[in-house]
């Protein structure tokens, strides 16, 4: 599998409209494709919490009528997402929201913000056992 680039390619691509009940599709597809990964079940969890928080972000500076597009890569032990929409205000990150706040600790790498008309939040999320860590090296 590809190591986590950005601008190559996503192993995996979702489209979907940008409205808060189709947050929970990007969630279950997101833990399904870990589960292929072998992430553990808490790091599962880690990811559908991340994904949530990422979604909060995202969906509220979506343009009306928009689609938000999840993105995922595929690492050794770890998956980097990324959810974009179009949001033509480029609005900023509020850094000191719950969601953002959550996402920062949930997730490594964790950015967003607005550029060229689209909204984008972007992470990673690493599984200590499918990345072949041992108790020591934790």
């Amino acid at each position: 599998m590809a190591e986590n680039t950005g601008g190559a390619r996503a192993d995996v691509e979702l489209r979907l409209p940008a409205e808060g009940a189709f947050a929970t599709i990007v969630r279950t597809t997101a833990a399904g494709l870990a589960a292929r990964l072998d992430f553990t079940i808490d790091d599962i969890e880690d990811l559908r919490i991340a994904i949530g928080e990422a979604s909060a972000l995202a969906i509220p500076e979506a343009d009306p009528g928009t689609d938000l597009v999840a993105c995922f890569w595929f690492g050794r032990g770890s998956m980097t997402v990324e959810l974009e929409t179009e949001a033509i205000d480029n609005p900023p990150l509020d850094t000191e929201s719950f969601a953002w706040q959550v996402l920062d600790t949930m997730a490594q790498d964790a950015s967003a913000g607005s550029e060229g008309g689209r909204f984008r939040v972007r992470f990673t999320v690493t599984s200590a056992v499918a990345a072949g860590l041992t108790g020591a090296e934790l």
